[in-house]
């Protein structure tokens, strides 16, 4: 199995250069541009947040902790006191970072499910959808960032089942397949309910055409061709061509 440092760096070196490719494609801005590489990051812990003592748990909760309490407070800002608001943070972070943490780490077992594609996929879309019905962050944003998550946690699947093939002796650890899971008939109840989510959470997202439309459109892969090479050695390529 791949350390913390492994994924870490994994993540964020794929995140980078994903999001390097976007911003000179003119799929993102320089705000969004830093946001993508983190939350590729994040994506890239978080597979193991299931293992009560690891690092990623800890970074993970306090991460989603003050998230999910200046969520709250950036949704009521206007309804809201100051101290209401101050109040509300407060109960936010402490529910999520020593609540949902306590039991999290009750009902969890690592390796098991959240070590999964499919679970990985659900907190994408959960992020997709808060994004765009809670922060009023455009659709094509919102997918980005659940896209960025997403590759970041597949970085951490994928080098788990690298590190879990031992090539100088050729041959599969007892850890081969447990990372990189779609289903496990151990926990098919658990994996029917992912796959429900996602199947309503599909149904509820925010639009996917204008996201798709763009990625794919070849005006915005002719951007990221002209601005491939620096302007003076294209002009010395094109010139040596001639």
């Amino acid at each position: 199995m791949a350390n913390f440092k492994t994924h870490l760096n994994g993540a964020f070196a794929v995140s980078g250069v994903l999001g390097i490719v976007g911003y000179k494609a003119g799929l993102l801005g320089g705000h969004e541009f830093l946001i993508c590489i983190a939350l590729g990051t994040i994506g890239g812990l978080l597979p193991d947040i299931d293992s009560d003592n690891s690092t990623p748990i800890k970074l993970g909760f306090d991460f989603a902790s003050l998230f999910f309490a200046f969520s709250l407070v950036m949704h009521w800002r206007s309804e809201l006191s100051l101290l209401s608001l101050m109040a509300l943070w407060l109960a936010g972070y402490g529910l999520m970072r020593y609540g949902i943490f306590h039991v999290f780490t009750k009902i969890t077992v690592h390796r098991g499910i959240i070590h999964s594609v499919p679970y990985m996929g659900v907190l994408a879309l959960g992020l997709v959808m808060l994004n765009y019905y809670l922060l009023d962050t455009t659709a094509m944003t919102s997918w980005f960032y659940g896209l960025f998550l997403f590759i970041g946690s597949m970085v951490h699947l994928g080098l788990d089942e690298a590190y879990s093939v031992d090539l100088l002796n050729s041959r599969l650890k007892r850890s081969s397949g447990t990372a990189m899971k779609l289903y496990s008939d151990s926990g098919r109840y658990w994996y029917i309910g992912l796959y429900a989510l996602l199947a309503v959470g599909i149904v509820f997202a925010p639009p996917f055409t204008e996201f798709w439309s763009t990625l794919t459109d070849p005006i915005t892969w002719m951007i990221l061709k002209d601005g491939l090479l620096p302007r003076e050695l294209f002009s010395s390529l094109t010139s040596t061509i001639r």
